[in-house]
């Protein structure tokens, strides 16, 4: 027992870092008066109590509730867990930094995603010809928004609309009266507006037509330059002419596309005007600027209205030669007099002049401004068939450091001369070595300039071209209707009438399109169409073909379904693996993917081809994935005995040992655009391979 001064108690509790507490109040049973002073002195000033100092301590030093500040800084400033804290506080800076090392390295070694216009096949629709909503005889636009969900139908996500401006309608249209309008037989401006706004709501992409180089002789710039009104005297190409005899006599031996003389004169001017096409269609002055600043307006215009890309046409027309000299001759024995078709000449001064791709360039830089918006980059395509000139083509992508064209479209698997295994390579081949580094290809089958495929080279030859256009590299073009393999009408079923309306057009091959076997297959409910519509559309229409799985279209679908959803057939190699007259055959693959698809494909003959003895590693063995001849999907064949009839196409498909692009006896014979390989282990694409 230990004597302790009861009023001591405080303070030693204290020094010994204990706390007092002010808080407890006295029982209220206890009087005031009990309390005074004469009572405390009689109180005992010394107490006994039984106190151990270590216990005091460690009581009064636990942490409580309502703690003051001093207590609580003097627990807080007692380090614990200094170890444990310092290790996780650089577990997580490590884990924050590896994180963005990782997603930077993944970044710098993915692939570009493919585009919109590299993603998706292209669905060609000529307007006129495609639905008509008002029962006018006439396709519309309105008839082009009713049947959006034909285009998704065939996994497409892109639309190529040929010309609907407002136009006397001579070649198609493509000679424009006004460039801000719609012509009304397609519509209204409202209509167009609804089209881009229910095209977007589908998640499509729309293209639309723009010829530059001419107008119509009843658009508003021409009829104010002949008449030598302000800015717009030399908004074309105009030339003094020599009249004798009552004739006139043009300025040189310039022959128009259409034949005779490209020079026509106007009796209001008293001068020739340049036309490289119809008379009624006058070239713009390109080499003025105020012209070339009219069409920057009109491409900022249809951009506003929402339309993601162009195709511009007849580009190599732009310009011509200053000096006016006369272009040579093919024939060189030919008299001057009697040249007057346009195959007649050399063209030297008339197409493809220096300062061409200046102004390819500068439509580009426009269309640019508008592809700044994240998702909305804007396309820009060239249509200009240079035939035998491929060089002369594939320069409208431009160069390495200046864009011009996307892509400028491929027409030579229609302008083959013959239809063969080597022909078909021959026209892949040539594309495929001309086009610079690092582009991206793309093939059509059918235009609005070209005969049907049923037509041009045969009904049995439909399904194998929609097999190859499906599964080459690059963006497919179809026409609309060659997913049902429609035919050109008979050139008697054309009319004067028809002939009359449209002297310079070839129409058999832009007759409405059949949707199904009703009176005018479908395409109006008129009385009448523009056109007279083919008469198979019974049985060669969208509705029948729809439910038959062996049908064009059905076959079709399910090669944008493979395009779409494999990646080798969307971005990988493509190698040749054997032409000869009947065969073309091909691989598509990607390097770390598990699968390789090889093309067969029959263009000629019956034929029978050894592949396991052309292709090293091949395995004896592939199935099937689709055909031609539906009932044979899922078959397997023997690689060395792969048999094809006329106009068969097979896809098949195996494991590869090794890639084709890797062996060296195909060095020379594979091409890829976007190169990538794949990782399995990750499911990701990347580029360092």
């Amino acid at each position: 027992t230990v004597e302790v001064e009861a009023r001591s108690l405080p303070m030693e509790l204290s020094e010994k870092g204990g706390v007092e507490n002010n808080g407890f109040v006295q029982n209220e049973a206890f009087e005031d008066e009990e309390t005074d002073t004469s009572s405390q002195e009689e109180m005992p000033k010394t107490c006994s109590v039984d106190v151990d100092p270590v216990a005091v301590e460690e009581t009064v030093l636990k942490p409580y509730a309502g703690m003051p500040k001093e207590v609580l800084l003097q627990f807080s400033s007692q380090a614990r867990y200094r170890v444990t804290r310092e290790i996780l506080f650089w577990l997580i800076i490590a884990g924050a930094v590896a994180l963005v090392c990782a997603t930077i390295a993944i970044i710098a070694l993915s692939p570009k995603c493919l585009d919109w216009w590299q993603a998706s096949p292209i669905y060609q629709i000529y307007p006129r010809s495609f639905k008509d909503s008002n029962m006018d005889g006439n396709g519309d636009l309105k008839g082009i928004q009713e049947k959006l969900d034909h285009i998704t139908y065939l996994n497409i996500k892109t639309v190529w609309i040929t010309s609907f401006f407002k136009s006397p309608l001579q070649d198609l249209g493509y000679g424009a009266e006004d460039f801000y309008d719609i012509d009304p037989i397609f519509g209204s401006m409202r209509d167009f507006e609804n089209l881009i706004a229910a095209i977007h709501d589908k998640g499509l992409k729309v293209i639309m037509d723009l010829i530059p180089n001419h107008t119509s002789d009843k658009h508003r710039w021409f009829q104010l330059s002949r008449n030598r009104t302000g800015k717009y005297t030399d908004y074309y190409i105009w030339q003094d002419c020599t009249q004798a005899a009552g004739s006139v006599i043009p300025p040189n031996n310039w022959v128009s596309v259409f034949g005779n003389s490209s020079w026509q004169f106007d009796g209001v001017r008293k001068q020739c005007y340049f036309h490289q096409f119809g008379k009624e269609q006058p070239d713009l002055n390109f080499r003025n600027l105020a012209v070339q600043q009219e069409i920057h307006d009109i491409i900022k215009f249809w951009l506003g209205k929402g339309v993601d890309g162009f195709s511009f046409g007849a580009v190599k027309f732009l310009l011509e030669a200053t000096h006016l000299r006369d272009e040579p001759p093919v024939n060189k024995s030919q008299n001057g007099e009697s040249i007057t078709a346009y195959s007649q000449l050399y063209h030297d001064y008339t197409t493809t002049q220096v300062g061409l791709h200046d102004i390819i360039r500068s439509f580009r830089h426009t269309i640019n401004q508008f592809s700044r918006e994240p998702g909305r980059y804007r396309f820009m395509g060239t249509d200009d068939d240079e035939k035998e000139d491929i060089e002369a083509t594939v320069m409208y992508y431009g160069t390495t450091f200046i864009q011009e064209a996307d892509f400028p479209f491929n027409f030579n698997l229609i302008n083959m001369k013959n239809l063969s295994g080597n022909s078909v390579f021959e026209a892949v081949d040539l594309w495929m070595k001309n086009m610079p580094a690092g582009k991206w290809p793309n093939w059509a089958v059918g235009s609005p300039n070209a005969a049907r495929i049923s037509t041009r080279i045969g009904k049995e030859y439909v399904n194998v071209m929609n097999m190859l256009l499906l599964t080459l590299p690059g963006t497919p073009v179809t026409y609309y209707g060659e997913e049902i393999g429609m035919e050109n009408i008979a050139s008697e079923d054309v009319s004067e009438e028809h002939v009359n309306s449209d002297p310079v057009a070839t129409l058999p091959e832009k007759s409405p399109m059949q949707w199904d076997g009703e009176v005018n297959a479908g395409f109006t409910e008129g009385n009448s169409s523009w056109l007279p519509v083919n008469s198979d559309y019974q049985s060669v229409n969208v509705e029948i073909q729809s439910t038959r799985s062996n049908s064009t279209l059905s076959l079709y679908r399910a090669l944008t379904l493979l395009r779409n959803n494999e990646l080798p057939m969307n971005r990988g190699w493509m190698c040749y693996i054997w032409n000869d007259s009947d065969v073309f055959a091909y691989v598509r693959e990607l390097d770390g993917f598990d699968r390789v698809f090889m093309m067969v494909l029959n263009f000629g003959q019956e034929s029978t081809i050894d592949l396991k003895a052309v292709v090293p590693n091949l395995p004896s063995e592939a199935v099937i994935r689709l055909s031609t001849h539906f009932s044979n999907a899922g078959k397997v064949v023997n690689t060395k005995l792969i048999k094809t009839e006329m106009g068969e196409g097979l896809v098949l498909e195996y494991k590869p040992a090794k890639p084709v692009h890797t062996m060296e006896a195909f060095q020379g014979k594979c091409f890829v655009a976007e190169k990538a390989c794949y990782s399995k282990a990750l499911d990701l694409l990347y580029v360092n391979c």
